[in-house]
């Protein structure tokens, strides 16, 4: 491969006021503004929320930001010897913002937030490669997750800054079983409270994997969520602290399936038991925290559309009947940015 980048451009776009599509939703459960950001023929499976900055990475070889203050977008095209690249990983720390691809060959790129110029800082070619989420724990220390090879997850590790990043040797990481791998549905394979974080896992089996010491160690727990076939199993998880989390996912193949797709721990993963059964949605792509919510709001993202909960994911309420976001982020407590299919939308929301 050609270590040489070519610089394709950069676009700016000012939307203007009629490209902004407003829908309000009300019912005795909440109230949800939708605002359409911008759309597009793209495809998004991670952001990253940069105070008024929204940065996305998406397929067509394309990353870029979204600016909520001047409703301005910036993007920009990578090109790497005429590959065609997705990519569905993205993290940040404070100078810099890092995408990495999917497939064969991954690539990894460390993206300048003042001028948007990049460069190719990891690259690794195996038949198998497909990366899957990645995560910083401060602005020096970041992870990266892939799909197994040699029967252990891919796992890549930066003390740098970025600058550099290393595979951690398949001896240091726990086995998976035959079919056991993880999903890139929205860049939240990772979850990551100060030091501790955990991964998780899906198809044959479906387990939680967690880590104190920054990846040099691992213990993994069972999970009752559905598993045993090639698309069941955790898609999407996320920790309010330390303790309290929530894993959905469920059955790809039967998108209204809505049960053994959720469930809580409130022992920092160790144990986890299923909720919100035969109720609420089926297949998740992403969940999140509503932040300062003490536990128990929740927002969802997924085949069957846009669910909230109030009540630490006991029920559930249908906000929106949109089936074709992949990606959630809060800015604050009542406002949250999805992406996925063709557009970037903000949901404000008041119960």
């Amino acid at each position: 491969m050609k270590k040489a980048i070519l610089f394709l451009g950069l676009l700016l776009v000012l939307l203007s006021c009629k490209s902004a599509q407003l829908k309000s939703v009300n019912n005795n459960f909440v109230s949800v503004l939708i605002d359409t950001l911008f759309q597009d023929k793209i495809s998004i499976r991670a952001i990253a929320i940069d105070e008024n900055i929204i940065w996305y990475s998406a397929d067509g070889n394309r990353f870029g930001y979204f600016d909520l203050k001047s409703r301005k977008k910036v993007e920009k095209i990578i090109t790497e010897d005429s590959l065609k690249i997705e990519f569905r990983s993205l993290a940040q720390n404070k100078q810099s913002v890092f995408v990495l691809s999917i497939a064969n060959p991954a690539l990894l790129y460390k993206i300048s937030k003042n001028d948007l110029s990049y460069r190719l800082v990891y690259t690794e070619k195996q038949e198998k490669v497909f990366y899957d989420s990645m995560q910083f724990w401060n602005d020096t220390d970041a992870i990266a997750i892939g799909d197994p090879i040699d029967g252990t997850f891919s796992i890549l590790r930066t003390g740098d800054g970025g600058n550099t990043w290393t595979k951690l040797p398949s001896e240091d990481l726990p086995k998976l079983v035959e079919g056991e791998a993880a999903f890139a549905a929205s860049n939240t394979n990772i979850v990551i409270k100060n030091n501790k974080t955990w991964l998780v896992s899906g198809g044959k089996n479906a387990r939680v994997f967690y880590s104190d010491d920054k990846a040099k160690t691992w213990t993994a727990s069972e999970t009752p969520i559905l598993q045993g076939k090639t698309m069941t199993g955790i898609f999407t998880a996320d920790f309010y602290d330390e303790k309290n989390g929530f894993i959905a996912g469920g059955d790809y193949e039967l998108p209204q399936q809505n049960f053994g797709n959720k469930a809580i721990t409130s022992d920092g993963g160790k144990n986890w038991k299923l909720i919100g059964e035969n109720q609420g949605f089926g297949y998740a792509s992403c969940v999140q925290y509503v932040p300062n919510s003490k536990g128990k709001k929740l927002l969802m993202v997924g085949a069957t559309g846009i669910f909230y909960s109030t009540d630490s994911a006991k029920s559930w309420k249908q906000i929106s009947s949109d089936s074709k976001l992949f990606t959630i982020r809060f800015v604050n407590e009542t406002t949250a940015i999805a992406a996925g299919s063709n557009k970037l939308i903000r949901l404000t929301i008041k119960d």
